[in-house]
């Protein structure tokens, strides 16, 4: 019987940044006009991020890509559960998505659910299903889409039913970095999805370019976050987070391998994280 700490694990924690940043700006961003529909956009985020998790443990367990693994627990791939349970979570998760989305959608727009539709079938497609698009470079494009422009835009969209420019420039800091998180968890697994035909970006890229686009997608997060100057000029507070972005990609061009990808991997989290702190508070600071 899997243990809870082994669900723990295989839900991939790591990753859950990706999902609280930009709920976190959308909602800073909405200002004084935020309100309880902030927390079902978490909900809501947190759930597709652990759903998409699980869905690619059982994607990828059945198709033998997850054996022999660096880095978090392959439920599936490592035999300590059943590909059957692994796919009943990552159902239960996007329902619950499903309830809080269709909430949502209820009290704002039912536009929303063919957004949540579209999201949960990218969700599950990325490597489920006889074509998954995760297995051909478009990773990177749906995560960018669907953790950076959508679920900012959405997040402020749900609470102020409008939408801005500044909306959509507040997602690409969020969006790359968590393109970031994904590249390099891709990196670390390049040789090993090669082997399994999954041409991911790290693997079309090789290994050098691989670890110059991680480096890139640091720089346009600070370029990205330096144009919303115009909505307030704090958010050139993130610069503080320039030497942390430097310390980063060093060691990625330095060529890390292995737990060394891991730690870092982790820590593009945090930067994600305070990314969007610094944005927040920038933002929050500025209202009137």
């Amino acid at each position: 019987m899997v243990s809870r700490k082994e669900w723990i694990a295989g839900a991939r924690l790591r990753t859950l940044p990706a999902a609280i940043a930009p709920v976190m700006v959308g909602t800073a961003l909405a200002g004084k006009a935020a309100d309880w529909r902030g927390i079902l956009a978490l909900v809501v985020s947190l759930s597709l991020q652990i759903a998409v998790n699980y869905a690619n443990d059982y994607s990828d367990g059945i198709k033998g890509t997850d054996s022999d693994r660096v880095g978090p627990l392959r439920l599936v791939g490592s035999g300590i559960a059943s590909p059957a349970s692994v796919k009943r979570a990552a159902f239960l998760f996007f329902g619950i998505a499903m309830i809080a989305g269709l909430v949502l959608a209820l009290t704002t727009s039912l536009i929303l659910i063919g957004i949540g539709a579209l999201a949960i079938v990218a969700a599950w497609t990325y490597t489920g299903g006889p074509k998954p698009y995760g297995y051909s470079a478009l990773g990177e494009v749906s995560v960018f889409l669907f953790f950076g422009l959508i679920a900012t835009v959405g997040t402020f969209y749900v609470q102020t039913e409008s939408v801005t420019l500044a909306s959509f420039l507040l997602s690409i800091p969020i969006g790359v970095l968590a393109c970031a998180i994904l590249g390099l968890n891709n990196l670390r697994d390049r040789e090993k999805d090669a082997k399994a035909k999954k041409r991911t970006l790290a693997v079309i890229l090789g290994d050098k370019g691989a670890r110059n686009f991680y480096t890139v997608l640091l720089m346009v997060a600070h370029l990205g976050s330096i144009s919303l100057y115009f909505v307030t000029p704090s958010v050139f507070s993130t610069l503080f987070l320039l030497p942390f972005s430097a310390r980063l990609a060093r060691n990625v061009l330095n060529g890390a391998q292995g737990k060394d990808l891991i730690r870092l991997l982790a820590n593009t989290g945090k930067l994600q994280i305070a990314f969007a702190f610094f944005l927040s508070f920038a933002l929050v600071t500025s209202i009137r």
